[in-house]
């Protein structure tokens, strides 16, 4: 797991250094963006909790810990901007027989609502689609070991604020406090009588 997260945030902090990078954040949406960190963190759980509610039969998860990374001009001087990442792990065990099927509904659900889909990682073992929103939001999933799917919304550069911790609560036993936001997670250990069926779902 912590191989995942690694992984995942190394594509993040590429994607994102400088965030001149990213579609739509020239020098003047750096200069002037349009909100704080801490609104495109609640921003940013807006969007994975679409994502998530457009999963049928719902996935079980937890937050991941939320991440910021500050944003610099082309001289590598900071800008008084940083970029949130926001994320969800899921604990439901989602069989490789089933994994094709879900990352489809999550592409289509993203490209029903407006999102340009800029990757797709077909690897059989660890496949991810990358999206980003028409705010300049970047939608993520990303499939680990033993097929636990992580899903991450990465915000443009914004202006320097605290930010706060998720409120939407995680939807899986009393003991995910333990771990939740946490830098270990187990495995998905969840069973599902859909996603953890071991036949191709029908589509």
């Amino acid at each position: 797991m912590k191989a995942l997260r690694h992984a995942v945030s190394l594509l993040l902090l590429t994607t994102v250094a400088g965030c001149g990078s990213l579609p739509g954040s020239g020098t003047a949406g750096r200069n002037h963006p349009t909100m704080n960190m801490q609104q495109g963190a609640e921003k940013a759980d807006v969007i994975l909790q679409k994502t998530l509610a457009g999963i049928t039969p719902g996935l079980r998860w937890v937050h991941d810990s939320s991440e910021d990374i500050s944003c610099s001009d082309w001289k590598n001087a900071g800008t008084g901007t940083s970029s949130v990442i926001r994320g969800v792990m899921v604990m439901t065990i989602v069989s490789p027989e089933r994994r094709g099927a879900l990352l489809g509904v999550v592409e289509r659900n993203w490209k029903a609502s407006g999102y340009k889909i800029t990757r797709v990682n077909a690897s059989k073992e660890l496949p991810s689609i990358t999206a980003f929103t028409p705010e300049n939001f970047q939608v993520h999933v990303a499939v680990g070991g033993e097929g636990q799917f992580r899903f991450s919304v990465t915000t443009p550069c914004l202006t320097d604020s605290p930010v706060q911790r998720p409120t939407t609560p995680s939807n899986v036993d009393t003991n995910t406090p333990a771990y939740e936001g946490g830098k270990f997670f187990p495995r998905p250990y969840l069973h599902d009588d859909f996603w953890s069926a071991k036949t191709p779902a029908r589509t």
